[in-house]
């Protein structure tokens, strides 16, 4: 494949084969082709701040064998109920006056139940109001709920796939890759922007990888945002002892998936606290341009505001 004959414009139709060989480039010539296509496509380097709150915590029905907040595994997780209102919004005031663009609210729920429905519009709205971009992430959807929090003024929805339609059932069994699917269709419909991505490192191989990138670029459009995380291993959790992958696989993986969906904001996520700052560099230079601030991401640590506005935001027009 000569350099950049395949990145012209976004495309939809990826094959396994096309994603496997932009994998086993040399890594240097993978970075500087997804450097390149990331000037061609984003312009100025900007990396988008977004922060995450919780706010709902544990007692999740799902089995997930990552998650600290299923109800299946004893990892030690105090349950905390659905947040006040009030204090939504001053987290977000808090956020919006450190900088970040994006607001994220997550629920431990495998759907919304239809009592939380007026306090989350509440929130939006009043997040809305700050200026801050809106992110919802609170389990499977209807219809009818997706058209609810469009009304309410929601920006995006995240619903992450996790990782391949083939692996999947050995990281979750109380839901299907379908599932997840049929919500972020219904999501796409009733005219929300996605937010979705996966996890590296829970003992799925590259071709994994391989065809977790396919779904997502093979999206029409492609995901607005995607979160490319890495499994940061939880006490009690069955996942807890799996076996880490490398920070060149991580940097690889936002590579490829800069040169497949050149105009998606790629999120460097979870696990982030783990990379030296050489790596982050990396990994930015792959094509991340967006990353959770504050210390941290849901029940995970993250890095501190400290460290990032003395490295990742030192910068002026990084800002």
């Amino acid at each position: 494949m000569e350099q950049h004959e395949s990145f012209q414009q976004a495309r939809h139709d990826w094959s396994h084969a096309e994603i496997a060989a932009l994998y086993d480039l040399p890594l240097m010539d993978l970075l500087h082709q997804a450097q390149t296509v990331h000037r061609q496509f984003n312009g100025e380097h900007v990396i988008e701040k977004a922060v995450l709150l919780n706010i709902k915590t544990g007692a999740c029905p799902e089995d997930c064998g990552y998650c600290s907040q299923s109800a299946h595994y004893d990892t030690g997780l105090v349950r905390e109920k659905l947040m006040q209102v009030d204090d939504v919004l001053a987290a977000a005031k808090e956020a919006k006056e450190t900088g970040a663009q994006r607001f994220c609210m997550g629920a431990a729920w495998r759907s919304p139940p239809a009592s939380a429905m007026p306090a989350l519009i509440e929130m939006i709205e009043g997040v809305n109001a700050l200026g801050l971009e809106t992110c919802m992430t609170l389990g499977m959807l209807k219809k009818e709920q997706a058209d609810t929090l469009v009304d309410a003024g929601l920006d995006f929805y995240n619903h992450n796939i996790d990782t391949s339609p083939e692996y999947y059932d050995k990281v979750v069994g109380t839901r299907q890759f379908s599932d997840r699917i049929d919500t972020l269709n219904l999501a796409r419909q009733a005219g929300l922007k996605l937010c979705t991505g996966g996890i590296l490192g829970m003992g799925e191989s590259r071709i994994d990888r391989i065809s977790m990138l396919q779904v997502l670029a093979n999206m029409s459009p492609h995901p607005e945002s995607v979160p490319i995380n890495r499994l940061v291993p939880i006490e009690g959790t069955p996942l807890a002892d799996v076996e880490r992958i490398d920070d060149e696989e991580w940097i690889r993986t936002i590579a490829v998936s800069r040169l497949i969906m050149p105009k998606t904001t790629l999120r460097l996520a979870a696990g982030r606290h783990e990379l030296d700052w050489a790596a982050q560099q990396l990994c930015f230079m792959a094509g991340a341009n967006s990353v959770f601030y504050g210390e941290k991401l849901l029940t995970t640590p993250n890095v501190s505001v400290d460290d990032d506005n003395k490295k990742v935001f030192k910068i002026k027009q990084m800002n």
